[in-house]
């Protein structure tokens, strides 16, 4: 079966009890996305961001490329096993968490169904995502715009106009 390519986002903002930091987790998890049935073919630097949401803890955050033969609802169902194994936990949205793993793109396109998306919904938005992929795979396009990360990035990051006509009172 022909490999496919996916852009799996990595964030952490708990200390686990035997890889230490946000920073060694997410670093074990590189090294769960490289076991088996997949192969890691690149990975970006790891960044340290704010969180998002009531969360108060900062992450670290990093975008790996990944290829197995596994189609994108048995990777989702991989996904969500490791993030059980590092201790994940169902509860509240953007909470603290051991470790978030999210497909972002896939090397087939488009994917929906009940259960994941691909593109990710949010990825257009999120500079702790879009900054790393830049860094490893500029070249991609999302296949909603056909942008590639480096054009989003530079979108997101670019200054809003100010709207000086005031608010009503």
């Amino acid at each position: 079966m022909p490999a496919n390519q996916y852009v799996i986002a990595l964030g952490s903002n708990r200390p686990h009890f035997r890889h230490g930091g946000p920073r060694g987790v997410i670093m074990a998890a590189l090294d769960r996305l490289n076991d088996q049935d997949l192969k890691l073919r690149s990975v970006s630097s790891i960044i340290m961001t704010p969180p998002i949401g009531p969360s108060r803890r900062t992450f670290a955050n990093a975008v790996a490329l990944i290829e197995t033969s596994m189609c994108p609802i048995e990777l989702l169902s991989f996904l969500k096993r490791l993030e059980r194994y590092f201790g994940r936990r169902t509860g509240r949205r953007w909470g603290a968490r051991t470790l978030d793993l999210d497909i972002i793109f896939w090397s087939g396109g488009i994917y929906a169904d009940k259960h994941l998306t691909i593109p990710h919904r949010s990825f257009r938005e999120r500079t702790f995502v879009l900054a790393p992929m830049v860094q490893i795979t500029a070249q991609w396009r999302d296949p909603v715009t056909g942008l590639t990360p480096r054009h989003l990035h530079a979108r997101l990051k670019k200054p809003k106009p100010v709207d000086r006509r005031g608010k009503p009172d």
